[in-house]
């Protein structure tokens, strides 16, 4: 069977945040499973990351230009054709269709990760792993496939295992997690930290954040200061224990959230991005979690007010549970690996539009 590696062009610094470079860690971990090798090329900062793509089984090879520019297509196209790559995966937000149309003429299988359908698509395979964004929104040429909605929501196997556990509404003190995606570039984290901690209905809050979290120190102080309350942790594995018992969740409408709804957690979303508000629209539509609107609206009232309605109403977050865990069941990893595969081992000519949605 043809084990061609395959490539996954991406960067990840306080510039253009993380949440791509997550989201292909995971993409690789599920390709690991069908023995697939992975090279990682971009520029990815701190250093402390690449540790993360080596231990996955992963190689790394340094880009020498910002994702999108053409001498950064020079250059994936020369990394294309040395490791004979069987595929590369683009996940940049904003990449343009020139881009995309060079690293197509090499004849690879050219794969992008996209959830805001800007541009018209010449490559073979668009994946949208949030739900927003309908059908209609894109545009491709013929040939072109589309993986969109719920199906194809990129889980973590941290969060798949914890669905199983978390059967119904937990018992005891009411808990909560503050978890606000992996890039957080307004500093949400401490400020609704803050402001949840103020509301005594809460007896336990999670704060998840990463390791090069802007105000992770300030987070920490906050936590000395509310020993028993107050906890911040910087690694999803660590999380695990606490998605079963917890009654509520802050979110951002990005990937994470569908992962909390994978595993039936309540949830209230805070924007920070706008390619992120057709996804936490389309959960409140579908009852998985309660919208309360961008960042620079919500009030602390509003978000106190929320928790304590939450805190109150036990079949509000049964009811939310039930539609989160049906909207995503935390498979969309495989099915991922499973449409990239079959278009790999298929001819690149094709005679007009295959759509799986």
């Amino acid at each position: 069977m043809d084990r061609s590696p395959i490539l996954l062009r991406c960067d990840a610094n306080p510039t253009v945040g993380w949440e791509p470079f997550y989201q292909c860690l995971t993409y690789a971990a599920a390709l690991q499973r069908r023995r697939r090798p992975a090279y990682f090329m971009g520029q990815i900062g701190p250093f402390p990351l690449l540790s993360q793509i080596v231990r996955g089984g992963n190689d790394y090879l340094t880009a020498g230009h910002t994702i999108g520019t053409a001498e950064d297509c020079d250059e994936t196209i020369r990394e294309i054709r040395r490791l004979n790559a069987g595929a590369v995966i683009v996940n940049a937000p904003g990449v343009q269709e020139e881009y995309l149309r060079e690293l197509s003429s090499t004849g690879t299988t050219v794969v992008v990760i996209d959830s805001e359908a800007r541009v018209r698509f010449p490559n073979r395979l668009v994946i949208n792993p949030l739900v927003g964004k309908p059908l209609t929104s894109y545009k491709w040429e013929s040939g072109t496939q589309l993986l969109l909605g719920r199906k194809y929501a990129i889980v973590r196997s941290v969060f798949r295992r914890q669905r199983a556990l978390r059967s119904g509404d937990p018992q005891g003190t009411h808990r909560g997690i503050i978890a606000l995606g992996e890039d957080d570039f307004a500093g949400e984290s401490l400020v609704r930290a803050q402001e949840i901690l103020a509301a005594s209905r809460v007896d336990k809050l999670t704060v998840l954040v990463r390791s090069h979290h802007e105000q992770l120190d300030e987070l920490r102080t906050l936590a000395e200061k509310n020993k028993g309350r107050l906890e911040v942790l910087t690694e999803p594995s660590e999380i695990g224990t606490r998605l079963p018992r917890a009654h509520f969740a802050v979110t951002c409408g990005d990937g994470l959230s569908l992962e909390m709804a994978c595993v039936g957690v309540p949830q209230l979303i805070i924007t920070q991005n706008a390619r992120h508000v057709p996804n936490a629209k389309k959960m409140d539509e579908d009852g998985a979690a309660t919208y309360l609107g961008t960042h620079d609206q919500v009030t602390t009232s509003a978000v106190r007010d929320a928790v304590n309605y939450l805190l109150d109403d036990q079949l509000e977050r049964i009811g939310m549970s039930r539609c989160a865990r049906m909207m995503v069941d935390g498979k969309g990893p495989d099915r991922l690996v499973n449409g990239l595969e079959i278009l790999i081992h298929e001819p690149a000519e094709m005679d007009g539009l295959r759509l799986v949605a």
